[in-house]
């Protein structure tokens, strides 16, 4: 259930004061969110209206309200951004816009990104050009051994390592980058193999904080394979 700006503390509170949004129309607190009316203004179509929800994981997720009949959900803001038909798209921190104060203010101006600066700022080369972490551990099972082996996706080279290995249908602990472990070596423990680098949750299976589906640091130009290709044939479309 949400409620309005300014009544008793409870749910989305800890995220932010009411000092704090206070001069910001159409503020809800959520269980483990805020939302916020939102909208971005293209000079053909005109204001296009949405509903932000704020995570304290620094996720960002806009529900479009552009038409009545509208189902986009789940946006982030630059997907918000270009479904608006804004002429002048990837800028969605200047684009996207919440009144406050009477007045249109983007994002960039308001403290609504707190969670999400932080968020980039700590993780940096793990994120997409959306803004959500994304690139939680990896296991794969060693075909002579059979041990599961973890890799970290925390990096660009971690990322192609492990791409490789998943291209390789007889990998073995041998193949490990940088001679890491071999087939001698124990598996982890079952218990420490749950933790795998989610920011939301550590023991998380996965959710949109460390499950991606395709950017610059997990997709390769220079690689043969149809995910690659479709990557980036779409990323110049």
């Amino acid at each position: 259930m949400e409620r309005q700006n300014g009544g008793a503390a409870d749910g989305g509170d800890f995220m932010f004061s009411d000092e704090e949004v206070r001069e910001i129309s159409g503020l809800s607190r959520c269980g483990d969110h805020v939302a916020v009316t939102c909208g971005c203004t293209s000079h053909r179509y005109g204001d296009a209206v949405g509903r932000l929800r704020v995570f304290a994981s620094g996720d960002l997720e806009i529900s479009c309200e552009c038409t009545p009949g509208c189902q986009e959900d789940k946006l982030t803001p630059a997907a918000f951004e270009k479904h608006s038909g804004r002429e002048t798209a990837r800028k969605w921190k200047n684009n996207v816009w919440v009144i406050a104060d009477g007045e249109k203010v983007p994002l960039s101006k308001t403290v609504l990104l707190k969670y999400y600066n932080q968020a980039s700022n700590a993780n940096g080369s793990n994120r997409s050009h959306n803004g959500r972490v994304c690139h939680r551990d990896e296991f794969v099972r060693c075909t002579s051994c059979h041990k599961e082996r973890r890799f970290r996706l925390r990096t660009k080279e971690e990322c192609r390592a492990y791409h490789d290995v998943l291209a390789d249908g007889n990998w073995k602990c041998s193949d490990m980058p940088d001679d890491k472990v071999t087939c001698e070596d124990d598996e982890e423990r079952a218990s420490r193999r749950v933790y795998r680098g989610c920011s939301r949750s550590p023991t998380c299976k996965g959710c949109t904080s460390c499950v991606c589906f395709g950017c610059d640091t997990c997709r390769f130009s220079d690689c043969s394979c149809q995910t690659c290709i479709d990557f980036t044939r779409n990323a110049k479309a």
